[in-house]
């Protein structure tokens, strides 16, 4: 296991993460901006941290646009349910699976039961993740850098590993990476780190798969209003302007990031593969 159930929860209750969805005001926009068009008719996407944030809007999209969702989350057990009803209100299956992304037997036994309820694997949307800022490179205890790692990177190889069995010619794979890769960040050192070698693994996994018609890109998202930036250590304070520094000068929302990951997991895409999208707010960064 990469990680006790003990060392999991110590670090939960050290910033509240992964945080509720249900708490946080004013509420995050998940719903698609608009209807369905059967872009992913019979496909099956397993979607990570798809109770909350980000990972919710994708479901919703995914769903309206026809694929059946696999569900996996943390402990947010009230925001899993919801992410489940509003699959199901698009008329698609959606099944919810709790554990610990870090663990990779729990990775191995989540995708085996996907496969078993849902009947295979089309799409795989590694979007997950955690932070934890500090002010001093000190402070960064080892556990913390451990569990960081866990979730951000070694889950995505762990699910990866497990779904590559299942993956078709015609699947993709689409990872969440982050502005503060291309950026930095000086407060979020060992996420920032992650986020790098995310995008490094995207490009490389791309090149691992192509030949077999598997298509690997990410997603680079700016400042989005999710439970993970107020739940994940972010002072009120730090709060109050979040996302005012974007050229949009507002954070983004769920639903403006949520398309991005359609268009890659879709046809749509058919000619793209080791490619990163950027809904930031305009910031201009390098590819």
């Amino acid at each position: 296991m990469a990680g006790t159930e003990t060392d999991t929860v110590e670090m939960i209750q050290e910033d509240d993460l992964p945080g509720h969805e249900s708490a946080l005001e004013p509420k995050p926009d998940w719903e698609p901006f608009y209807p369905g068009s059967g872009r992913l008719d019979g496909k099956v996407a397993l979607i990570t941290g798809a109770d909350s944030g980000i990972g919710r809007a994708v479901a919703a999209l995914f769903a309206r646009e026809g694929a059946d969702i696999a569900i996996l989350y943390l402990c947010e057990h009230d925001d899993a349910a919801k992410t489940k009803a509003i699959v199901e209100a698009e008329g698609r299956k959606a099944v919810t699976i709790a554990g610990d992304l870090g663990d990779k037997d729990f990775c191995d036994e989540a995708v085996a039961r996907v496969v078993k309820e849902l009947g295979g694997i089309d799409i795989l949307i590694n979007n997950a993740g955690e932070q934890h800022p500090d002010e001093d490179i000190r402070d960064i205890t080892e556990q913390q850098l451990k569990r960081t790692f866990q979730t951000n990177i070694y889950s995505m190889f762990f699910l990866t590993q497990a779904a590559r069995p299942h993956l078709k010619k015609g699947a993709a794979i689409v990872n969440c990476t982050s502005v503060t890769m291309y950026e930095g960040s000086k407060q979020l050192l060992d996420y920032s780190a992650t986020k790098g070698a995310i995008t490094a693994f995207t490009r490389s996994l791309s090149e691992n798969l192509v030949g077999d018609g598997i298509r690997v890109n990410a997603v680079a998202p700016g400042p989005i209003w999710t439970p993970l930036n107020p739940c994940g250590g972010s002072t009120p304070e730090k709060m109050k302007d979040f996302g005012e520094s974007t050229p949009m000068g507002r954070p983004g929302q769920p639903n403006e990031v949520a398309p991005s990951f359609l268009f890659l997991a879709c046809e749509d895409s058919r000619y793209m593969s080791g490619q990163v999208l950027h809904p930031n707010g305009g910031t201009i960064v390098g590819s």
